[in-house]
């Protein structure tokens, strides 16, 4: 008797060939067409899978090897960077492609106290599956209109079932930027004289970097770390040096970028000159999120005109983001930058020793270089007098969002008590609600009791209470509100936005939601592995995540100990 298996047989390869997938010389052909004269360089491989996802909808495994031969990568580096960010829909061999149309739902905080999984399930019960993907996003930069909505690259806010459903019968193909201050008439209300007088050697760069420092102006991306202090140190090591912007504002709760983007776009471009000049470096690379189409038509057209006027400006790349918050991460916006995926750096060397390409770099925040024009022209105490005292420096743009009469961004002085900025900016509580606990900045900056609201909102405020105002988001809960549900929101998007590089970041963030999601009130399991995550993760992403459960525990024991609440079980 024969107890052997049959033989295996395999295909034999063609020894003509090379091993792997093999790539058509008429799909080499159409890419290459359709990218037309875009430069075949590792860096610019994002740009080329947004130019293949806008134009099929997916990017096909066929896609994937035609980029890498004509790029000259290995067709496993083209997936890596594919299959890491979300707007890119990735679809193997045998498998079916998206739907024609994608509607992506924001499901933040404060998208989800307006409604947005109601939104989401009203919206999936009225389309045809087939036809229509309904997704349900991290926070797309629209709090104050939530809920909201991107099909294509048009946004709509204040969304209900009926009005997306009209929406997604419109051509979204095409941004649609509201009227905004371009560069001619920019320059009419004297935009880039300032500019001017540091091309001219009015400001010297020495003056200007005082200047920066006396004003007490700040990083707004989150960290606060003093912009005149920064220039300082790029400068400091040898050229050639490069400069980022960094306009990937993924912070839920966070827009201010946004509306200053959608207003005044050459404010932050003159500033972004002014600081290349001032630092010595050879080219701007503006890092700005996938979220905002229209944010990305407006720089796209004020860019070009300025290269184009009579100006003498550094050279400027644009480059997308691609649905990724962790590449709000400077290192990891970096990476990214050069073509790969948004992975943290090690440090050190920080990026102004090492930055992109190598090189020293100068990173800054959307806003921060917004300042600098303005500072320049009126001097550092014009600037620092703006704050609600003489121990807060300049005026702050807080993205407010939540439970108040009038989100939106305000304008207020660095230090404003919260109670203040409520009361004065925000025209109070919504009817209806009584204030009762709220995030400083945003899903990373802690949640606290309104018992804590008189405090200043600034840098260095909260940090002693375990949190931080980071990028001046501020979400406002009240009394119909969850708190352990806040913080469940919270962990869910960390979990989701792991770049997955280290596992305390991993898999800690997928425990956290597994422990809240299933009520569990053991607070020293939860403390434990708070400390591993503080202590251990790569970048601010995995110290910080837990900050929202931490503050539960802390601040709002009842509900800890209570576990998984809904709004409406509070409310009862």
């Amino acid at each position: 008797m024969n107890t052997h298996a049959p033989a295996k047989t395999f295909k034999r390869r063609d020894p003509s060939l090379p091993k792997g997938r093999q790539v058509s010389d008429s799909d080499v052909t159409a890419l290459a067409d359709l990218l037309g004269d875009m430069p075949r360089r590792r860096d610019m491989v994002i740009e080329a899978l947004h130019v293949i996802q806008d134009t099929h909808g997916h990017i096909s495994a066929s896609n994937i090897a035609a980029l890498a031969e004509l790029f000259r990568l290995a067709q496993v580096e083209v997936f890596e960077v594919a299959s890491f960010y979300d707007h890119f829909d990735v679809v193997r061999e045998g498998e079916t492609p998206p739907p024609p149309v994608t509607v992506r739902v924001a499901t933040g905080v404060t998208e989800e106290l307006m409604g947005a999984f109601d939104l989401i399930e009203g919206l999936r019960a009225a389309v045809d599956p087939a036809k229509v993907r309904i997704i349900a996003a991290p926070c797309i930069g629209q709090c104050d209109g939530a809920p909201a909505a991107t099909i294509g690259k048009r946004i709509y806010r204040h969304c209900t079932v009926e009005s997306l459903l009209e929406a997604i019968e419109n051509d979204n193909s095409t941004p649609a930027p509201d009227p905004y201050e371009d560069l001619k008439a920019y320059r009419a209300a004297g935009g880039y004289s300032v500019l001017g007088q540091v091309l001219a050697g009015e400001i010297s760069a020495d003056a200007a970097v005082e200047t920066m420092s006396d004003a007490g102006l700040r990083g707004l991306g989150g960290a606060g770390f003093p912009a005149g202090m920064k220039w300082g140190f790029v400068r400091g090591y040898e050229g050639p040096r490069l400069m980022t912007i960094n306009g990937d504002e993924g912070e839920p709760g966070t827009f201010k970028d946004r509306w200053w983007l959608e207003r005044k776009p050459h404010r932050m471009l003159e500033g972004a000159q002014i600081a290349a000049r001032v630092v010595g470096c050879d080219r701007i690379y503006i890092y700005m999120r996938d979220e905002y189409p229209h944010v990305l038509e407006i720089l796209r057209r004020e860019i070009e005109a300025l290269h184009t006027s009579d100006l003498d400006v550094v050279p400027m790349e644009l480059r997308r983001g691609a649905g990724a918050y962790i590449c709000g991460e400077e290192s990891a916006m970096i990476e990214s930058i050069e073509g790969k995926r948004g992975l943290p750096r090690h440090k050190p060397p920080f990026i102004a020793e090492v930055g992109l390409f190598g090189l020293p770099t100068l990173n800054h925040n959307i806003e921060t270089v917004s300042w600098i024009p303005d500072i320049l022209a009126n001097g550092p105490k014009w600037f620092a007098d703006q704050g609600w005292n003489e121990d807060h420096k300049g005026p702050r743009a807080f993205s407010v969002s939540g439970r108040v009469k009038e989100p939106g961004v305000k304008i207020a002085p660095a230090g404003i008590p919260l109670i203040r900025l409520i009361e004065d900016y925000c025209g109070g509580m919504a009817d209806g609600h009584k204030f009762k606990a709220f995030f400083p900045g945003g899903a990373s900056g802690g949640i606290f009791p309104a018992s804590m609201a008189d405090r200043a909102m600034d840098f260095g405020t909260w940090e002693k209470e375990g949190g931080f105002i980071g990028s001046h988001a501020v979400v406002i809960l009240s009394d119909k509100d969850s708190v352990h549900g806040a913080a469940l929101n919270t962990m869910k998007f960390f979990a989701h936005e792991s770049c997955g590089q280290c596992t305390p970041c991993r898999s800690g963030t997928d425990k956290m939601v597994r422990l809240l999601a299933e009520g569990d009130d053991d607070a020293a399991l939860y403390n434990d592995l708070l400390t591993v995550m503080g202590d251990s993760s790569i970048c601010g992403l995995g110290q910080a995540a837990g900050n929202c459960v931490k503050h539960l525990m802390k601040h709002f024991p009842e509900e800890f100990s209570a576990g998984s609440k809904s709004n409406e079980e509070v409310q009862s």
